[in-house]
């Protein structure tokens, strides 16, 4: 076991502790990330013990414990400034330059604190996002590639691989707290966008490291070797038997438990809920792993995080994301490879277009499991069967008059059609999607409402940049002069995502 794999393994007894509860519950911070992220100053086992000395010491003499003051004394708490320039800068372009250089980390020293230490250099969202985070990262390096930054671009892929190796998935972001859960698997599309750039070695590399992720997200489906004539949905893990015995996946988490970064949070809505408390911090830490944190896509009740239900979803952008991943290997394998995976890439696109699809409704849909039943939530994730091409013309053009009248906006493409307290609802635009909805319409021919949408969300974020001298991780793109909002945190400057994507469409929009 490496050092930082013993780190990491200690600070998930931490998060059991007395002293880790006590400090989120007393809610000491504005953000739950900032204890989570704390460097101990000893260890973290020396300072739960000495708490527990003090617990009893303050107990014996009937005094109240100094919380904040013991923090101070045992830790060193993380910066909460937002990762961005003092200078001011002319354009988002610029700006967008100047970014590069301060989001970017070098490889890291283990310091007594959550962090998985990654021995490449990478790049950071911004914000509170201190660490890289996996599906960011993509669209993040659009935007490394047009600058002709390749080398940390690279870097980043493989720095995906070696946390692949050491943790068993590419979790979230590199930190403890996340090792339970990854994000959209976007490692297939990482390799595809970098492989011009690689050595041989590095793509050997990666191709084992597309195996071990695609294991990763089929693992339970051993459970259903031996296919019964049963047309009951069932699921295990993150797998998901359909009625036909085709099976598709889910978001999942195998952790019970309050999520460590926003453990009060989770806490008091669990108190307020009459179902069952280890199922909803399981479709909580679900729909985190969606990078969808969070959505009236996950929500009987869109209105009610307490309604969340992310582990019953059979979600449309997940299933795509894991087609291209069946569909590289394919590519990239040979013999008895090449032909499991070109079968499961070809099961899983017949499966997505007779269980996600709907001619009547007009789009891609989410798949509620136990009802065997779609959702109706109309969602910018309808995009991605085109982004990675398994739509037929016919149902491209459907989706293309859905998106066009129902998510088209001033300001770009909004989330979903639904105007809730969430920040992957109406009225926020994301990047990602954005580029998801471009490229995909780029795909079929679509071209006049692509570079309309590339326009439209270009100038949300020029406009924005005029009044606050930022790129923002989202956008109010119904009413773009309007701050976005909603959600657990402030919205956040930096922003990779954001970055990458808006260069890479002033590229596009060159052509």
């Amino acid at each position: 076991m490496s050092s930082s794999s013993h780190n990491w393994q200690a600070c998930l007894a931490f998060y059991a502790s007395d002293l880790f509860r006590d400090v989120q519950m007393a809610k000491l911070f504005p953000d739950s990330k900032t204890f989570a992220d704390a460097i101990v100053k000893t260890s973290l086992q020396q300072a739960v013990s000495a708490y527990q000395s003090e617990l009893k010491r303050c107990k014996e003499n009937e005094e109240t414990i100094d919380l904040a003051g013991f923090v101070q004394q045992h830790f060193v708490l993380p910066s909460s400034q937002n990762a961005t320039s003092n200078q001011m800068f002319s354009n988002a372009s610029e700006y967008i330059d100047h970014m590069w250089h301060v989001l970017t980390r070098a490889p890291d020293t283990q310091h007594k604190d959550s962090l998985i230490a990654l021995s490449r250099p990478y790049i950071v969202p911004g914000g509170r996002f201190r660490e890289i985070y996996y599906w960011d990262s993509y669209f993040t390096a659009l935007g490394l590639l047009d600058a002709g930054r390749t080398d940390i671009a690279v870097n980043m892929l493989e720095n995906f691989v070696d946390i692949l190796n050491e943790v068993g998935c590419i979790p979230n972001g590199n930190r403890a707290y996340y090792y339970s859960r990854s994000q959209p698997p976007m490692l297939a599309l990482f390799f595809n966008l970098l492989k011009p750039y690689l050595s041989s070695a590095q793509t050997q590399y990666v191709i084992e490291g597309l195996k071990k992720e695609y294991a990763f997200w089929m693992k339970g489906s051993e459970d259903f070797a031996v296919l019964s004539s049963s047309k009951q949905t069932s699921a295990s893990l993150r797998v998901v038997k359909m009625p036909c015995n085709t099976l598709l996946n889910r978001y999942f988490d195998t952790e019970t438990t309050p999520r460590p970064e926003s453990y009060s949070e989770d806490i008091e809505i669990a108190e307020h809920i009459d179902a069952n408390k280890v199922e909803f911090y399981q479709h909580i830490r679900a729909a985190c792993e969606s990078g969808w944190d969070f959505s009236s896509r996950w929500l009987k009740q869109p209105n009610e995080l307490a309604s969340i239900r992310t582990t019953e979803i059979v979600p449309v952008d997940l299933n795509c994301l894991l087609y291209t991943l069946e569909d590289t290997l394919a590519n990239v394998c040979t013999g008895s490879d090449q032909v499991f995976y070109k079968k499961a890439a070809k099961g899983r696109t017949k499966a997505i277009n007779t269980y996600l699809y709907n001619e009547e409704k007009g789009g891609y849909f989410d798949y509620h499991y136990p009802s065997n039943s779609q959702t109706n939530v109309v969602s910018a994730a309808m995009t991605v069967p085109l982004f990675v091409g398994i739509a037929s013309h016919e149902q491209a053009a459907r989706v293309k008059v859905t998106v066009c009248d129902s998510l088209l906006k001033a300001g770009g493409i909004v989330t979903t059609t639904q105007s809730t307290p969430q920040q992957w609802d109406a009225p926020n635009g994301w990047a990602p999607l954005q580029y998801f909805t471009v490229l995909g319409f780029l795909n079929y021919g679509f071209e006049e409402c692509a570079f309309n949408i590339m326009k439209r969300f270009n100038k949300t974020i020029d406009n924005s940049f005029e009044v606050n001298g930022v790129l923002l991780e989202k956008y109010n793109v119904c009413q773009p002069e309007v701050k976005a909002g909603g959600g657990e945190y402030d919205v956040q400057l930096g922003f990779g995502w954001t970055n990458g994507v808006y260069t890479r469409f002033k590229t596009l929009l060159k052509r």
